[in-house]
């Protein structure tokens, strides 16, 4: 197999790095390289422009190794399902930025050069965030989900930190250089992929922490490597689905089957006959699902709009009877959701107030709905559990956080 894949441009940077980092190397042979207008990287597939053939080898050097990461990483499919989750509201220049950050610290942490001004994670985070960590701790650290939606969030002063990310992304003259593909990608594929690149970035690392330089040196701190785990979304249908399903019920206007079978051989047989058992049928012919969103004050415009393309999206997937009920304290709005309508705005809602879960628990309860999804970062007294209602606490960047019962799912994974 020919190291470059069919580009030119690229070829004496890659070769260069078979030498000088035996991981990268072995990364890009699985990587399709392309001459084109610009550089950039769609799917697993690496474009280099004519800008990119005029740098000095050390910076080509580092400049494929930054798009040998993020096809490695498979930046462009995860930017296309966070996009299937969140429509309308995904950023894309946002994931981009929160990407290259995140893949710069790797780069320089194996010891290779970049095109200067460049984007770093460490500093991403402490301009937009306020938290300092140093280039090892924010890769053990940080995936590009975890950043992404970190970065779309509020500070403490009460502004957006997307545009504190935005100045500092401008000051570094960032460009975006990650293109995704089109289609909507498959679940079954994604965590195929995913798994299927776990195996080349292990093998890869390994192979260059026994040569004992460049990028496998660190690999086993890149907490951005693709799990082949199941998406959230998938997960949180799963339990819905079970929660749903149609339970047999007694039915008095349908007898068992077993009953008939016993009414007839005891007529043939003369004997007395049984008592009447009755059959079953389904629970409700419409599976009933309570939607709980909070919007208290601890819940910024960013998590707010994040939490409404996560219920739409459920409404989409879902063949239920949805009931949405938006909460701090109370419940302040109620209302059904249509799912044969695929952009549905977000409604005009409450805001402020503390946060209580007993409400929409009971609530919930009253609609004998099948299951319980509440949408909040968990800041707020639960009570005791309810008696056979499923719940799912939907958090973004859950963390370290502990749900009170039931079932936690990490929004941002």
């Amino acid at each position: 197999m020919s190291a470059d894949r069919h580009s030119s441009r690229a070829g004496p940077a890659l070769r260069a790095l078979a030498e000088a980092d035996p991981a990268i190397a072995a990364l890009s042979l699985w990587c399709t390289h392309r001459d084109g207008p610009r550089t950039a990287t769609m799917g697993e597939t690496i474009s280099y422009g004519p800008a990119f053939e005029a740098m000095p080898l050390h910076e080509q050097m580092g400049l494929a190794a930054h798009h040998v990461l993020h096809v490695a990483l498979r930046h462009s499919a995860r930017a296309a399902v966070l996009e299937t989750r969140l429509g309308g509201n995904f950023d894309a220049a946002l994931f981009n930025l929160a990407a290259d950050a995140l893949i710069n610290e790797a780069v320089l942490g194996g010891d290779h050069a970049l095109p200067r001004p460049a984007v770093l994670a460490s500093d991403l985070i402490r301009r937009a965030l306020g938290r300092e960590a140093t280039g090892a701790a924010v890769l053990a650290e940080w995936d590009v989900e975890r950043l992404y939606f970190a970065l779309g969030g509020q500070s403490d002063d009460g502004g957006a930190r997307e545009g504190e990310a935005e100045v500092y992304a401008q000051a570094q003259g960032f460009e975006a250089d990650l293109e995704q593909e089109a289609g909507t990608p498959e679940e079954g594929d994604t965590v195929q992929d995913a798994a299927r690149w776990r195996q080349h970035i292990t093998r890869a690392m390994d192979a260059g922490r026994a040569a004992g330089r460049g990028i496998g040196r660190i690999g086993h701190r890149l907490a951005d490597v693709a799990q082949p785990r199941v998406p959230w979304e998938q997960m949180l249908r799963q339990l819905l689905t079970q929660a749903v399903m149609q339970a047999p019920q007694p039915s008095p206007r349908r007898p068992a089957r077993r009953w008939i079978a016993g009414m007839a051989q005891a007529q043939r047989a003369g004997t007395p006959e049984p008592g009447f058992e009755p059959g079953v049928r389904p629970r409700t012919d419409i599976p009933r699902i309570a939607i709980a969103m909070d919007a208290s004050s601890s819940i910024d415009d960013a998590r707010l709009a994040m939490f409404w393309a996560e219920i739409t999206g459920i409404a989409r997937r879902m063949r239920a009877e949805l009931h949405l009920m938006v909460f701090d304290d109370e419940i302040r709005h109620r209302d059904t959701i249509d799912p044969t309508q695929l952009h549905v705005p977000l409604p005009e809602l409450p805001r402020g107030g503390g946060t209580a879960f007993r409400p929409v628990i009971v609530e919930a309860q009253g609609l004998r709905a099948a299951a319980l999804v509440i949408f909040t970062d968990l800041e707020g007294e639960a009570g005791l559990p309810p008696r056979g209602l499923p719940v799912i606490w939907a958090v973004p960047d859950a963390d370290a956080a502990e749900a009170p019962f039931g079932r936690l799912i990490d929004l941002s994974r």
